[in-house]
């Protein structure tokens, strides 16, 4: 992919920016001796032994280099930890202290999505629709069929980097880590899947082609379904789950094409439109155009429920990597669902809410609206509420506390939730 200089250089300097911004919050500004910079290494320490909450010792270590230093060397965290959970103290391992922190940021945001309130940040992202978005490690990626991948930044929403796909008829599918990012297209692909070092990209006629990133050949073909293939995931077990027009999902085996075994669904034929797997509980989760979420156990290849939660196509479903408590639905009615990943159910609905006024920030290249968030009863009739503020959700990615979605419109909002005050 080739990036956009001009741009390159624009986002750069919002970063740039923003670093400064944050050294001056933490370090202390002009002042002399009124600000923290004056506080000696031991009074700082003693000041952050104080701290009984851990995101509270978390946000301090973020502040700056040497307040990270001085948490970090006296081990303030795992003192904390200990304090706590007292009967760890004597177990010798650091397993249990990492755990314990990942569960607290994992309760943390599943109590933001399931009770906390909400807000949105909204811009226009591309001149045409964005079809696509992805969300990873503070970044948000976003694309359109016209081979043009945006960068943002997940907590400002600011532009970051534009990406030319170059040799391509139209984007098709895209997927980013930390260091490269993916695209893909093909003269009949309709979906994609990536798991370095290799991409699988489901095409009309019901085959997958396993392609390698870096040689950028074409390993496998595999006969998946008899009709075209319209969503694809691929498991932390190497296995590849492929929807179909049928309401079927093939399981296969990634490296010998192998179909392993089929997930039916009681409402078949129904198209199935999106896929996304749980490692941590071996789900596969589903939606599919006549509005059902479903859920099947990846090792009995059986069904753990199916629920209409739409009345229209559900065009996206996803969840944090390791939550095992929500799963975000969004789809042609334009509603942003949260489901409980045990049973299916309802946890909350939103759209966005028209009686409050909306507060904006504007860069040089792009404006940041800032709207209020409506929560939506199961039994609303959503023919009563304007699509204006329900455009139809084209896909959406979930990261720790907020989700992006992209929307029929040429728009990208990001759903920032925060947990709800004690």
């Amino acid at each position: 992919m080739e990036a956009s200089s001009s741009r390159v250089r624009s986002g750069s300097g919002g970063r740039s920016a923003g670093v400064k911004r944050r050294r001056g919050n933490g370090g202390g500004g002009s002042g002399s001796g009124s600000t923290a910079q004056a506080l000696n290494d031991d009074t700082l320490r003693s000041v952050f032994s104080r701290l009984d909450d851990h995101f509270d010792l978390a946000r301090c270590s973020a502040v700056c280099t040497t307040w990270n230093r001085i948490i970090d060397t006296a081990h303030l965290m795992r003192d904390l930890y200990y304090k706590r959970n007292p009967q760890a103290r004597n177990s010798g391992s650091n397993i249990s202290v990492k755990s314990y922190f990942k569960e607290l940021a994992l309760d943390e945001h599943a109590s933001s999505f399931s009770r906390g309130p909400a807000e949105v940040y909204q811009w226009i992202g591309h001149p045409n629709r964005a079809t696509i978005c992805r969300m990873k490690s503070g970044s948000i990626l976003t694309g359109v069929g016209d081979k043009i991948l945006r960068l943002w930044s997940a907590e400002s929403c600011k532009f970051m980097n534009e990406y030319i796909v170059p040799n391509t008829k139209m984007l098709v599918d895209f997927d980013f880590d930390e260091n490269k990012s993916h695209g893909a297209s093909f003269n009949h692909g309709l979906c994609m899947s990536y798991a370095d070092p290799e991409v699988v990209i489901g095409c009309e006629d019901g085959r997958a082609f396993v392609y390698d990133m870096y040689s950028r050949s074409c390993s496998s073909i595999y006969r998946l379904h008899s009709s075209p293939l319209t969503c694809l995931t691929i498991t932390d077990d190497q296995l590849i789950a492929a929807g179909s027009t049928f309401g079927n999902v093939a399981i296969a085996d990634q490296h010998s094409g192998q179909k392993l075994g089929v997930l039916k669904s009681a409402f078949a034929p129904t198209a199935i439109r999106c896929l996304s797997f749980s490692t941590s509980g071996q789900l596969i989760f589903a939606g599919s155009s006549a509005g059902y979420a479903h859920c099947w156990d990846l090792r009995t290849l059986r069904p753990l429920w199916e629920n209409r939660v739409s009345p229209n196509v559900i065009y996206s479903t996803h969840h944090l990597p390791g939550d095992t408590v929500t799963l975000a639905v969004g789809g042609i009615d334009g509603v942003l669902r949260l489901i409980c990943q045990r049973t299916g159910e309802i946890i909350r609905s939103f759209i966005v809410d028209a009686g409050r006024p909306a507060a904006s920030a504007s860069s040089s290249r792009q404006q940041i609206e800032k709207k209020s968030v409506r929560q939506v009863a199961p039994d609303a009739r959503l023919d009563n509420i304007p699509t204006r503020l329900r455009p139809q959700i084209t896909c959406l990615s979930v990261g720790m506390k907020k989700i992006v979605t992209t929307h029929g419109e040429n728009y990208i909002r990001v759903w920032k939730f925060r947990p709800k005050s004690s």
